[in-house]
Order: structure tokens, then C-alpha cells, then sequence
């Protein structure tokens, strides 16, 4: 993946030269393509008015070059995750309203992504959903010529950090390895809980969030809602409500997605999180909290592959590859490798490719073998991210050597990497 202020804060490409110079040597590395994030807050600086100039320079360049596309439909902002190097805002006509942001128990809302509760709110003559879809047909018209050639795949952001989620660990609040904080305390948020309660007969008690599950810091042995609130009656309500608006809104964007480029030879997926601490145990506490009912039964990553398939044919982008069980904290009950696992089978019963990615930097021939250990699973893997770092000295000639195993039709079939 590029880096995120590839185009910079103020909508311009940030250095062309040195750009041309890395995808060069990424070409010259046998590197078949790259990634960058599209920018809504750039991208749509007043409403329905659309400028997308600078990934036209980008698309040029890799055309000329010979490496593929893949574009990152980033509708949330940059600034305040791991590794964040910009400050990108949403655009300023969402910007300014309330009450469409996730919320946590204390009142803090999260900027930045719109919360999926207020997806059908109306803002300014249209809602959040009408708005990706106006974007998506505005992107497909932009690059009508390359989308199917250069442009191979559109993965579509729907939540924060670009991915299918809620964001429970903002780093504002959050360090490793705290549960997290359910985010379902916005207006929109608590009507839709209390109708769902309502429809159930349980309109009183069941209407509100738990009032048992912690804080984001949290340790589940810590708190009720994790050592069993989670397998009560009232607790399966809740996640279930939890998880399948999440679903529901993933549903919409993907619809919206599918309708703009569907007459596209082009691939469309979504990123899931890596979330991997306390994974190993019954309760996946922080998958939870971030809206993957991942316990109780229920089979999180097998539903969310089924909606991709059965909304777009969309395949699943997923972190932690790199991850080693025996590299986690013992404490965390963290379990990325049988997390990976868990995905890859939930993506090859529901028939859609599985991409892979690098949650943190990695250098090291020890991560590269992990990565290729999947490669059986994998239709292409996203190095995180481009850097000087990379591409230097031992770095680079290490990357080399993982790009051309990945290639090496001999294990299994070839994986195209992308930067």
C-alpha cells in the first residue's frame, strides 16, 4: 500500500518524482501492482462536486510503468490509527452535523466515519448511503477506460480504518489489550435497539446497551458482561442486534458499490480486522465489541464471507498475516494464526478470494515465511506499506526474495503482491 499522504493533505500529489522513481523499482522487484487509498474528504470538497485529479496522475503512472491498481474507496478519515501520517477529515458538509457518530458509553463520539446507525439519515438532501453511491458512479465515470485493465479491484471501505467494523479500540481511549467499548449509544443507535427490543417483547429491560462490559481498557475476567452477560438471554439479543446492523450496513455499501462498477471486469472486496487478542478465549471480548459475534455458536467471519458473496461476489481483505501465535503476550489469549485459519475456510466455503495483509511493518524473513505459509489461501497479498525502509538495503532484497516465492507457481498458485 502507498503511503497515506501519497496525496497530501491539500488534494495534491505529494513528490511525483520520487513516486515514479518507487513504482519503478517496484516493477523492477517483480512487484505486480499497488494499492492507495481514495480519499473521500479530498476527493469530495463540496457536495456532489468531485476532483480525483491526483489519482489520475497515479493510474497514469502505473499504466506506463505496467502495475496494476487496486483503489481503497476511503470514506473514513485519516488520522488516529496505528501508523496514521495524515490528517484527513471527512468532507466538511458531514463534517459539521451531530448526532450521525458512533458513541460510546461516556458520551465521546468518534469522527471518523459516520456511524452506520444514521445511514439512512438525511443530510443535507441525502443520506450517508446515497452519498458512497453518488461517489462510487462519479469514480466509475472518472476512470471508465481503466477499470478492468489497470484498475483490477475496488476494495470498499465501510468503517473506520477502511474496514467492516465498529471502531471500539480508538487509540484515543484504547491500548492492548483491553476489550474495547461498544460503540451503540448515539441517538439513532439506542432508537434502533429499543425498536428491536420492542419487537420482541422485551421493550423495557432489553432496550439499552450493557451496562456490564467495562471500559476500553478493561480485562474480561474483570467484568460481568465477559465472564457471562455474553451467554444470557439478553446478552445473544444484543450482539445479535450488534452484529447484524453491521452486516446490514455492510450489505447497503456493497449494493451501492456493485451498481456502479458491477459492468466492471474489476474485483470488489472489503477489509475485515485482524482481531486476534482474546481470540483464544470462549467469550472473543474484543471481537465483540467491534460487532463480530464470534462465540455463542455463531461463526462471525462464515457470515460476513456470505454477505460479501451473495451482495457483490466480494472477496475478503484480511490482516495479521505476518502474526505469530508464540509472538503474542501470553496473557491476551491472542490467537492470529488460527484466526487467519478461520477466515481462510470461511471464504473458500463461501467462494470468494481471500486477499492478505500485514497488520504492522515487518522486515524479517521469519514474517515473510509466515505470510507464504498461507499462500495456498491467498489471491494476492498487500504489503503494508510503501516506505523507504522497504526499499533499501537488506529490506528490500529480503522483500525480493518473498515477491518471487510468492510467485513460484512450484508451491501452489501464484499470489500477486501488491504494494
Amino acid at each position: 500500500m502507498l503511503e497515506l499522504d501519497t496525496v497530501n493533505d491539500a488534494g495534491q500529489l505529494k513528490d511525483p518524482n520520487a513516486l515514479r522513481g518507487h513504482l519503478q523499482q517496484l516493477k523492477d522487484g517483480n512487484v505486480d501492482g499497488i494499492m492507495v487509498d481514495v480519499w473521500w474528504g479530498l476527493t469530495e470538497p463540496f457536495t456532489k462536486t468531485y476532483q480525483f485529479g491526483p489519482y489520475r496522475m497515479i493510474v497514469n503512472m502505473c499504466k506506463e510503468i505496467g502495475l496494476k491498481v487496486q483503489f481503497v474507496t476511503s470514506f473514513h478519515q485519516c488520522g488516529g490509527n496505528v501508523g496514521d501520517t495524515c490528517n484527513i477529515p471527512l468532507p466538511a458538509f458531514v463534517n459539521t452535523y451531530r448526532d450521525i457518530w458512533y458513541k460510546d458509553q461516556h458520551g465521546n463520539e468518534d469522527k471518523e466515519y459516520i456511524s452506520l446507525f444514521a445511514d439512512n439519515v438525511n443530510i443535507s438532501g441525502r443520506t450517508p448511503i446515497q452519498m458512497y453511491g453518488d461517489w462510487f458512479q462519479a469514480l466509475a465515470n472518472t476512470f471508465d477506460a481503466e477499470l478492468g485493465s489497470t484498475i483490477v479491484e475496488i476494495q470498499v471501505g465501510m468503517g473506520p480504518a477502511g474496514e467492516l467494523r465498529y471502531p471500539s479500540y480508538q487509540l484515543s481511549h484504547w491500548h492492548f489489550c483491553g476489550v474495547g467499548a461498544f460503540q451503540a449509544y448515539d441517538s439513532n443507535a439506542l432508537q434502533s435497539l429499543q425498536q428491536a427490543a420492542q419487537a420482541v417483547g422485551h421493550g423495557g429491560d432489553w432496550s439499552k446497551p450493557p451496562d456490564t462490559a467495562g471500559d476500553y481498557n478493561s480485562q474480561p475476567q474483570d467484568v460481568d458482561f465477559f465472564r457471562n452477560g455474553y451467554q444470557t438471554d439478553k446478552g445473544k439479543f444484543f450482539l445479535e442486534w450488534y452484529s447484524q446492523a453491521l452486516l446490514r450496513h455492510g450489505q447497503d455499501v456493497l449494493t451501492h458499490a456493485k451498481q456502479a462498477f458491477g459492468k466492471y471486469s474489476v474485483h470488489l472486496a472489503g477489509k475485515v480486522s485482524g482481531i486476534h487478542w482474546w481470540y483464544k478465549a470462549w467469550h472473543h471480548a474484543a471481537e465483540l465489541t467491534a460487532g463480530y459475534y464470534n462465540t455463542n455458536g455463531n461463526n462471525a467471519y462464515m457470515g460476513i464471507a456470505k454477505m460479501f458473496a451473495n451482495t457483490a461476489g466480494a472477496g475478503i481483505d484480511f490482516t495479521c498475516m505476518e502474526m505469530a501465535d508464540t509472538e503474542q503476550p501470553s496473557n491476551c489469549a491472542s490467537g492470529p494464526e488460527e484466526l487467519v485459519q478461520q477466515v481462510a475456510e470461511a471464504t473458500r466455503a463461501s467462494g470468494v478470494q481471500l486477499g492478505g495483509e500485514n497488520a504492522l511493518p515487518r522486515y524479517d524473513d521469519t514474517a515473510f515465511g509466515k505470510i507464504a505459509s498461507y499462500k495456498g489461501s491467498l489471491s494476492s497479498f498487500t504489503y503494508l506499506r510503501l516506505s523507504e525502509s522497504l526499499i533499501s538495503g537488506d529490506n528490500w532484497n529480503r522483500f525480493r526474495n518473498f515477491v518471487n516465492r510468492m510467485h513460484n507457481s512450484a508451491e501452489s498458485e501464484v499470489v500477486d503482491v501488491v504494494v
